[in-house]
């Protein structure tokens, strides 16, 4: 109904009085005036056309402060915490091989240690030289609260005396001190690139599992390498990342000796996306690995947390 244009009517919608202008439909008012609400969107329709009326008198109650969401809060760095470093003490429990020259070594601590997906501890075994490992999970997913599990080269035990400077064996007593290190997950916006190279793959799986549970709609590119494919441990936790949503996964291998069809040849530094400025970009490998991969994120403004493996783990 429109109101007569010489004289303004009063109406009653929802028990309460409205007086509408000349020109104006009792509609227009009412919505103007906050009596009734709009419409827009209900019973999957668009928003209505707009009232002729400008501007629109404001509704009659109390002015609200809203609070603006930063458009650049996601992308931005988290800032750095300060971290206690606790130490320690526990044994070596089981050594395992998960591929002809990678081991899985599993520490038993006699007290948990607080750590992050990708922080990294310094092992010290009984009568050895102090070492920096990432700690991670099986390949399966599985870990205890008061264990470490690492990934390391070697075809047996024997291997890893070079790297320990002492016998690796169960039962041998070990101390712990951690976390250290800059290569932490962190939650945040942007898409998670994450490339490993060789038993590099054990922090960036802790990565990858953390992301998936902690933001499961955060997009993730996943580039794995070895020299020999033969030394591409991880499928088992590459099928859980697969089911769980991931489904920029590759594998690269600088020899094609027993390549499977699945496995693109090349160092895996040739297979990284092209990167963009809002990117988060985890790595582990090889000092060369991890210049490569650095220089790429440099050159695109991603930022880049590095994750180093000993020499000869």
């Amino acid at each position: 109904m429109r109101a007569p244009t010489s004289a303004r009517c009063s109406l009653v919608v929802n028990g309460q009085p409205l007086r509408v202008s000349p020109g104006d439909t009792s509609l227009e008012t009412a919505l103007a005036d906050g009596v009734i609400a709009p419409m827009s969107g209900l019973l999957g329709q668009g928003a209505g056309p707009a009232s002729r009326r400008l501007p629109v008198r404001a509704r009659r109650a109390e002015a609200v402060t809203l609070s603006v969401p930063d458009p650049d809060a996601a992308i931005r760095p988290i800032k750095a915490q300060a971290r206690t470093t606790a130490r320690r003490a526990g044994s070596i429990d089981t050594i395992t091989a998960l591929a002809p020259r990678v081991l899985q070594v599993v520490a038993t601590l006699e007290r948990r240690l607080a750590f992050e997906p990708g922080d990294q501890v310094v092992v010290t075994l009984e009568g050895g030289t102090p070492v920096t490992l990432t700690p991670t999970l099986g390949v399966e997913g599985g870990a205890e609260l008061n264990e470490l599990v690492f990934h390391l080269r070697g075809e047996c035990a024997e291997d890893l005396t070079a790297l320990f400077g002492c016998a690796v064996e169960p039962g041998r007593a070990v101390k712990v001190k951690g976390p250290v290190g800059n290569g932490t997950y962190r939650p945040g916006g942007g898409r998670l690139v994450l490339v490993a190279a060789e038993t590099g793959f054990a922090g960036i799986w802790a990565i990858a599992r953390a992301a998936r549970y902690v933001e499961p709609a955060r997009e993730i590119c996943l580039i794995v390498g070895a020299r020999d494919p033969l030394d591409l441990y991880m499928r088992p936790s590459l099928e859980w990342l697969r089911a769980t949503g991931v489904t920029r996964i590759t594998l690269a291998a600088d020899r094609h000796r027993q390549r499977a069809p699945d496995v693109r040849p090349g160092p895996l530094t040739a297979h990284i996306p092209t990167l963009r400025a809002t990117d988060v970009v985890h790595a582990s490998g090889c000092p060369s690995t991890l210049g490569a991969v650095e220089v790429l994120a440099a050159a695109a403004g991603a930022r880049f947390y590095p994750i180093p493996l000993e020499p000869g783990a």
